[in-house]
Formats: structure tokens, C-alpha cells, sequence
């Protein structure tokens, strides 16, 4: 039995959650998200929590999962998402012109990144970059394309990382 099906999804002031039939939709300040819902997963607000329950017990896990799913949308158009990343290197830098983020990695020419629909990157420092959005899922997607283009090397550690990464340094070798 799943125990995060049975948590109510709060819904803070200013959101509302639109169950239909085959989707789930939550309104907020920071936009609108949805996503598809299976037909055996009944959703119903109450006191301004939202309860996800199965008729299947088979599908109790995927209650939970949905669950979990909702609960990131709601904090989403609520607050919003963000996450960091930090350039590491000599002449790295990053700078940003209406939604196009202009990295230099140490490569002959620079890299231009397009941000997608509904996502915000900002950098207020050359060596810092914040990527925010209301889709949890988008936002952890483009800040690891962004960390793609030069993913931090052992040896040095230089390159693209999250603030919060820790790069576990190797050795030089010896002669």
C-alpha cells in the first residue's frame, strides 16, 4: 500500500486543479501545467486539498507516482523551480541575450543555447547561471543539457556543474 497516495495535495491560495476525465490541470501566478491521467485514478478536492485515490489495487503505486507528479505542479505555478550552475574554468563564461544563453567552454567558438517555452535563464554573474521555471521536469532537463556542453572533468575541475555538486578530484599520474 502506498503511503504518499493517501497524503492530501495542499493547494495554496491563488491555484486551482482541474481534474477531467483523461488530464490533470493546476492554474496558477506562474502559469498552467497539465498532464494525462489514467482512467482508474479518481481525483477530488476537498478543503483545498486534493485527494488521489485507485480503484485498481494494482494501481496503487501509480496513485502515489501521479501523486508525487501533482504535488510538484502545484509547488510549481506556486513558486516556481530553479536550479544553479556554476562555470569552472579559465575563460569560461556565460551571458545571456533575450532567451539566448551564450557560453564560452574553451572551444574554438561559442555555444548558443535557446530556452525553450516557459523556462528563465538568468545570469547575474559571467561564471553563474540560474535556469527557473514552473515544470520541475523541464527545468532539471535544461539545466542538465546546459551542463552537457562541458560536463566538469576530474583532474581539474573544470567545466559546467551544479552549485550544489561535489566534484570528487582524481590524482595526476605519477612517473
Amino acid at each position: 500500500m502506498s503511503r504518499i497516495a493517501k497524503k492530501p495535495v495542499v493547494l495554496p491560495k491563488g491555484v486551482e486543479l482541474n481534474a477531467q476525465a483523461e488530464s490533470i490541470s493546476v492554474k496558477g501566478p506562474k502559469g498552467t501545467l497539465s498532464i494525462a491521467k489514467p482512467a482508474d485514478i479518481q481525483v477530488s478536492i476537498e478543503d483545498g486539498n486534493a485527494l488521489l485515490s485507485a480503484n485498481d489495487p494494482a494501481r496503487i503505486a501509480l496513485t502515489g507516482t501521479l501523486r508525487a507528479i501533482v504535488a510538484n505542479m502545484v509547488h510549481g505555478v506556486a513558486h516556481g523551480f530553479e536550479r544553479k550552475l556554476e562555470l569552472v574554468g579559465v575563460g569560461y563564461r556565460a551571458a545571456v541575450q533575450g532567451k539566448d544563453l551564450t557560453l564560452s567552454l574553451g572551444y574554438s567558438h561559442p555555444v548558443v543555447f535557446k530556452a525553450p517555452e516557459g523556462i528563465t535563464i538568468t545570469s547575474p554573474t559571467q561564471t553563474e547561471v540560474i535556469v527557473a521555471g514552473a515544470d520541475k521536469q523541464l527545468v532539471g532537463e535544461v539545466a542538465a543539457k546546459i551542463r552537457g556542453f562541458r560536463p566538469p572533468e576530474p583532474y581539474k575541475g573544470k567545466g559546467v556543474k551544479y552549485s550544489d555538486e561535489i566534484i570528487i578530484r582524481k590524482e595526476a599520474k605519477k612517473a
